[in-house]
């Protein structure tokens, strides 16, 4: 098992735990949910660092607010090629996107 995984697993056991703990995240999405988002989209070491910055952020002395994951990949054009859609990724520059959770993914 890579570590990309089971990082995924780990958060995923997490965000079925974690309601006995009660909301205390300042920002949206959550920050199981960014991480969630992070390590699906990202390579695991740049995941885990954007994770990392994000928790220690996550305290009363930061605003908190609208936070989604910016990830940088190179897309390329796939045409008649059926996926399902589990992420949008909206642009901010040439290779860099924001990462928004698909509602039917």
């Amino acid at each position: 098992m890579t570590l990309k995984k089971l990082a995924i697993k780990f958060i995923t056991l997490y965000k079925y735990i974690s309601p006995v703990f009660g909301s205390k995240c300042r920002y949206y999405p959550t920050c199981s949910t960014y991480a969630l988002w992070e390590f699906e989209n990202d390579n695991f070491f740049k995941a885990f660092i954007k994770v990392l910055l994000r928790i220690l952020r996550c305290n009363q002395l930061f605003k908190g607010g609208i936070d989604y994951p910016v990830i940088k990949k190179n897309i390329n054009a796939v045409y008649g090629v059926k996926k399902r859609v589990n992420y949008w990724l909206v642009p901010i520059t040439d290779n860099k996107f924001i990462v928004i959770k698909a509602e039917n993914g």
